[in-house]
């Protein structure tokens, strides 16, 4: 029995996106689709324990899942054209399974596209690409289940009523539309990296873990794309870290006092690795691939005091070039403090206050700046404001503990 469980498990992580990939392009329509293949595992879950799991599961799950659909068209139908169009399908022979990996990069365009608001698409990508469950997917961002539900349901309708697309953009619209993709990746990454809820636990393993699975899964759909590699290198390299990043007492770790011998070896090797393809390209990098070098340094480094901070500023520069936001800025600021002394990076941080007033990190970087240099009363008030903003447990109590050091 628990090798049939394992073997749903395994099939539900390989095969969901693709048999709901394929039903989609088949009927147009993602409602029937997810209800269709979610039909098709739950049959699995009962038929299998005493059928033994199939040869092929794949192939199973779309035979039945295709079978589910129709019966659902067949059942809602009222028009004879519709009951045509049903037995056709049903007379179709499901294309076999290595006809459909472009079929799940249809899918995750559509359920990215820029028509639909950013958490929409997150929502989106999880339910249909990931084969969460609405309930996960609320859990993980922290709304009501019926919420999460309405949303879902929304885009979808709105994809039908749109008629947007089911298809891979064209190729003058593919880096744009690409970059929507990856950014509602790196999104669902972050909030797993660092959970914005008071109520939820640091650091959300389950939400890194599915998104290093679907850039994965994007990676070997677009293998010559440099981005996707450098996402891929960058949620490696960050989620190495995650087991040094709090402490036993549930309080954020900050790099450069991580035990460096906690970091998953085997996950930084494939960063460098994918790091190292990149440069070997001679092609300009782009944002996440500048992340990812970033990232190869600090983790390069045996121990905090032989980081290359020259080297770091430098990837930093290059980054402000290509993406001039206040948040690259202030990231870029905290590498300066330790290069050139923290009066010089203190310096740069407070000209981004009236764009990063808001920011907790900023308040943080500051208050830190402020107690290297001496200035213990200014550096509690931006601990303090820094607290009021953090959403993170983890990082509210480093900072609360380091307010408190301060004479």
């Amino acid at each position: 029995m628990t090798d049939v469980a394992e073997a749903i498990t395994q099939a539900h992580h390989e095969e969901w996106a693709r048999v709901v990939a394929g039903l989609a392009r088949r009927f147009g329509d993602l409602d029937i689709a997810e209800e269709a293949t979610a039909e098709a595992f739950a049959t699995a879950v009962e038929r299998w324990p005493a059928d033994g799991v199939p040869p092929n599961p794949g192939a199973w799950l779309t035979v039945t899942a295709n079978r589910k659909a129709i019966d659902r068209i067949r059942r809602e139908s009222k028009r004879d054209d519709k009951h045509k169009e049903a037995q056709m399908v049903y007379d179709d022979p499901p294309e076999p399974l290595g006809a459909v990996d472009d079929e799940r990069l249809r899918l995750i365009f559509t359920c990215c596209h820029p028509a639909l608001a950013m958490d929409t698409r997150i929502a989106l990508t999880l339910r249909m690409v990931g084969g969460l469950t609405v309930p996960e997917i609320a859990r993980a961002f922290l709304v009501q289940e019926t919420t999460m539900g309405q949303r879902i349901t929304r885009a979808k309708s709105k994809i039908k009523a749109a008629r947007i697309p089911y298809r891979v953009p064209s190729a003058e619209d593919l880096p744009a539309r690409l970059s929507g993709v990856l950014a509602v990746l790196f999104l669902v990454f972050n909030e797993g990296y660092l959970a914005t809820g008071p109520d939820t636990d640091s650091v959300r393993h389950e939400l890194t873990a599915e998104a290093i699975r679907l850039t994965r899964l994007i990676r070997a759909l677009m293998p010559e794309d440099g981005e996707v590699a450098g996402l891929l290198a960058l949620m490696l390299l960050t989620e190495a870290r995650r087991t040094a990043r709090v402490s036993a007492s549930g309080e954020l770790v900050p790099l450069d006092q991580q035990d460096r011998g906690a970091w998953d070896a085997t996950m930084v090797a494939e960063g460098h690795r994918l790091v190292r393809e990149r440069l070997a390209t001679g092609m300009a990098p782009g944002r996440y691939q500048i992340l990812a070098a970033i990232n190869a340094v600090h983790t390069s480094a045996r121990d905090i005091r032989d980081t290359d901070w020259s080297q770091i500023v430098a990837l930093y520069d290059r980054l402000v070039r290509l993406d001039p936001t206040p948040i690259v800025a202030l990231n870029r600021a905290i590498a300066v403090a330790e290069l050139d002394g923290p009066d010089v990076a203190l310096a740069a941080v407070d000209s981004l206050e009236d764009k990063l007033a808001g920011y907790h990190a900023y308040h943080a970087t500051r208050a830190d700046l402020l107690r290297r240099l001496g200035r213990s009363q200014q550096s509690r008030t931006a601990y303090d404001k820094a607290i009021e903003l953090a959403g993170n447990t983890a990082e509210t109590a480093y900072l609360t503990r380091r307010r408190d050091q301060l004479g």
